[in-house]
């Protein structure tokens, strides 16, 4: 089984950058590792997902251009950048884990592994 702990939560304000790391322990070999984020009253949306090598990538609409999905497999751990912060933006975030093609899974899922969250809070 594949455990995965998120951790670089905290609060910035608007336009200011912050970056999540994700620690994967286990065998994440054909895994796709993807962040999702629910603020209250929301349903939870897939915010981004990157496969082993990197050569699948997705993002949802609300962050192209200003998150950025990245993995370190040396290190067993995956990053969200996230640049130019709204408001909009702040929830908790979630780290998760599927053994598929991100191609497949998307968005959408399901994901069979996740992270306990951590809080992202934008101030205007």
């Amino acid at each position: 089984a594949v455990q995965v702990v998120e951790s670089g939560g905290g609060s910035v304000q608007a336009g200011g950058s912050l970056r999540l790391p994700c620690a994967a322990s286990g065998d994440t070999a054909g895994y796709c590792m993807a962040w999702f984020r629910q603020s209250p009253g929301k349903e939870r949306e897939g915010v981004a997902g990157i496969n082993r090598d990197g050569t699948e990538r997705y993002y949802a609409d609300s962050v192209k251009g200003r998150f950025t999905v990245s993995r370190d497999n040396a290190q067993n751990t995956f990053f969200l950048q996230m640049n130019t912060l709204t408001p909009e933006d702040t929830a908790v975030y979630y780290c998760a884990a599927v053994r598929a093609s991100c191609s497949v899974v998307g968005v959408r899922g399901p994901y069979d592994y996740w992270g306990q969250g951590t809080q992202v809070t934008v101030s205007s």
